[in-house]
């Protein structure tokens, strides 16, 4: 099909049949010589064709034995009425050369309609990859909208006022957690019936509640988080134990990793059964409460006022060695910018976040020479040249 057969906006579609051999232009000649005068000058073929309001006649011949068939196309910018009487006329073409022949017109093809059809395709295709695109980053908009609900949802449970979400009540199961970024974090993630221990000492409310609901303890996956288990399963009921990865914390895991800890979570008398077998026999004897002396330390009285300030913010402040902060980052991105900054440019650090072992390490690479956090973790090695102060030390509690 031509061009014009393209852009036209109607198409006659004929077949033909010819009692002999004959040429294209046999058949062009034909219906140009049989149709001249038919329907007055101004549908005449040629002067139609001249003036564009018809395209070229396309025509496709095959010859079977004496007898010779094909198909006949021609594009139209007439009117449909204009359109129609033209394909009737070309059905008047009788003969072709000295052979008889017969016309007979298939249909008559809108191409406007047509066009349509493939605009409404290919939109609806285009739609599709545009929904498909934007699908993640709307799920992800929703999700972080729905954690940000979540998070609000902290609450102050009992006389203690623990960190805890707003169903520890409702449920026959709860989860005990470390602190209060614990409970943050599982909040976040949809898990509203959990409760932070935040202290040393095991609260009376958690013994009173572990009486009647199932307890799961969920402790961070290093020495720190058994000492915390054991400590925990003198006073408490404990059912259950969830313990992050190796090396890795409870808040600061994803949706996906607390779902499978709590998922593979097993009884206290299985997991201890398990520790058993992995401590060698000469270290199995209790391991006594290590009690740290506060070093007497010249610190600036602003530092309290900023220490009320970032409790419960989750975010630190680094600062040179004349007390100058030098900037204020999230606590989760601590030990990746310190890992960023010249040697010696950060001289101490006060962050609402657990001092770890993670952190005194990078720490000790960048010459820090104090750590304030709002609690301790578990550090196995300590270098002489840090000190390392929780927020409770610096106020004075």
């Amino acid at each position: 099909m031509g061009g014009l057969a393209v852009t036209a906006k109607y198409v006659v579609e004929a077949s033909i049949e010819v009692d002999g051999i004959v040429e294209k232009s046999d058949v062009i000649g034909g219906i140009f010589g049989q149709t001249e005068g038919l329907l007055g000058e101004e549908l005449d073929l040629r002067e139609l064709q001249k003036s564009g309001r018809i395209g070229r006649i396309e025509v496709k011949l095959e010859v079977k034995g004496r007898k010779t068939t094909g198909e006949i196309v021609i594009p139209s910018n007439l009117d449909r009425v204009e359109t129609a009487l033209l394909a009737a006329a070309i059905e008047t073409v009788d003969k072709i050369g000295p052979y008889n022949a017969k016309v007979r017109v298939k249909r008559i093809r809108d191409m406007r309609v047509e066009k349509r059809k493939l605009i409404i395709e290919r939109a609806k295709e285009l739609l599709r990859n545009w929904i498909k695109e934007e699908e993640p980053e709307l799920k992800r908009l929703v999700e972080e909208i729905a954690q940000a609900v979540r998070a609000t949802e902290l609450i102050k449970y009992g006389p203690e006022g623990l960190p805890a979400g707003p169903e520890v009540d409702k449920g026959d199961t709860i989860i005990v957690v470390e602190g209060r970024a614990d409970v943050i974090n599982l909040l976040k993630h949809g898990y509203r019936n959990v409760i932070a221990l935040e202290g040393v000492t095991i609260p009376r409310t958690i013994v009173e509640l572990s009486k009647k609901k199932t307890v799961i303890a969920f402790i961070d996956g290093d020495r720190g988080g058994d000492l915390v288990l054991r400590n925990l399963v003198k006073a408490v009921d404990v059912d259950y134990v969830a313990r992050a990865p190796p090396g890795r914390e409870v808040e600061e895991l994803t949706g996906k990793e607390i779902a499978k800890c709590l998922r593979n979570k097993v009884s206290v008398e299985e997991y201890f059964a398990e520790m058993e077998k992995k401590v060698p026999p000469k270290v199995r004897e209790e391991i006594p409460e290590e009690v740290a002396e506060v070093i007497k330390i010249e610190i600036p009285d602003g530092i309290k006022d900023l220490i009320q300030n970032l409790k419960g913010t989750l975010e630190g402040v680094l600062f040179d060695e004349n007390w100058k902060e030098v900037e204020k980052i999230p606590v989760r991105d601590l030990v990746k910018r310190l890992e960023e900054v010249p040697d010696g440019s950060v001289k101490y650090i006060v962050f609402d976040g657990i001092v770890t072992q993670r952190v005194v390490d990078a720490a000790f690479k960048k010459n820090v020479r104090i750590l304030i956090g709002a609690r301790k973790g578990n550090i196995s090695k300590l270098p002489a040249d840090i000190n390392i102060l929780t927020f409770d030390e610096v106020l004075g509690h």
